[in-house]
Formats: C-alpha cells, sequence, structure tokens
C-alpha cells in the first residue's frame, strides 16, 4: 500500500504563539463540537492561540473569514493563519453541489490570494454517519487535520521568511581595511 510521506516535524520553526483563526459553521451541532474538539486540540499542543467564530453554514465560512482577516489587520492583531470547520451532507437537490464546491472554491481563492495558511475542513460526505466517523477525534479526526494543514503551511512560511532574513543579513560588501 502506498502511504504519503509525513514530515518528521524537525527543523520546523516554532509556532508557539501563532495567531490562528478557527472559523465553524454549526449547522449540524453535534457534528461542529467534534471538528472544533480536534482543531483546538492540535493548536494547542503546537503552542497556538486559537480564536474562534461561528457562522451558520459552510458557505458562510469564507464570508466570515475575509471580513474576520481584514478586521484583525486593520487592529494590527492579523492572524497567522486559519482553519475552516464544517459539513455538508448530500441531500435530494443540487444544492450539496453549490454549497461544497463554492465553499472549497472561495476558500481556497481566499488562501492563493492572500497567501494565507488555510486549512479546509469542511467535510462532504453523503450521510450522517460519514461525517460523524470523519469529524470524531478518536476517528478521523478532520478537524484536527484541518489545523495540521494549516500549521504545516504556516511553518513552511516561516522556514521560508527565515531563510530570506538569512540571505540578506550581512549581505553588504566587506570593506577593505587598508583603502579605508
Amino acid at each position: 500500500m502506498v502511504t504519503p510521506r509525513r514530515d518528521s516535524g524537525r527543523d520546523r520553526p516554532s509556532l508557539t504563539g501563532a495567531r490562528v483563526l478557527i472559523v465553524e459553521a454549526r449547522y449540524y451541532e453535534d457534528i461542529a463540537d467534534e471538528l472544533l474538539s480536534g482543531a483546538r486540540a492540535v493548536l494547542s499542543a503546537a503552542g497556538a492561540e486559537a480564536v474562534v467564530a461561528t457562522v451558520p453554514g459552510a458557505l458562510e465560512v469564507p464570508q466570515a473569514v475575509a471580513i474576520l482577516l481584514e478586521a484583525a489587520a486593520r487592529a494590527r492583531k492579523p492572524y497567522d493563519a486559519v482553519v475552516a470547520l464544517g459539513c455538508v451532507i448530500r441531500g435530494e437537490t443540487g444544492h450539496y453541489d453549490i454549497v461544497a464546491g463554492e465553499s472549497a472554491r472561495a476558500l481556497m481563492d481566499l488562501s492563493v490570494m492572500l497567501r494565507l495558511p488555510l486549512g479546509n475542513g469542511i467535510l462532504t460526505v453523503e450521510t450522517e454517519a460519514q461525517a460523524l466517523a470523519r469529524a470524531r477525534v478518536a476517528e478521523m479526526n478532520k478537524g484536527g487535520g484541518a489545523a495540521e494543514a494549516a500549521l504545516a503551511v504556516l511553518a513552511l512560511r516561516r522556514a521560508e521568511d527565515a531563510e530570506r532574513q538569512d540571505r540578506t543579513i550581512g549581505f553588504a560588501p566587506r570593506r577593505d581595511p587598508e583603502k579605508a
């Protein structure tokens, strides 16, 4: 069986003190509780500060992210990463496709446009049983997985920022003391 390569976490910059915005859709409350529990545990273990905002459903998550990121920037308390949580369960109409696709598209657009580490933990499933299995911390823990994804990209960003800083420190050419 092929398995994805896992980063050992060594040589990662510290994420202690990182501010992470969690926006959760509460449409399915029991599922939302599990997703949030998993995300909070991962962020706490990393030493990150979690700020939680709640919206009714998955379509409101990207809107809330955009509004809260702007407000935080104006207040000079920006977020380092975002975790989006929610659940969309297929029903009898095409509404599922719109909600699932548009929420994912809007989150990806925000992430790429703003160069924002963002973990998408909005579940898109066929049944409530599938959603609960994916959300439960003791099972698939997709809330924790979304937080881990956001932190992995944040670590990449911080490592790149540190490397860029290392390349610029001491870059000035040395002066020849005999010519001074």
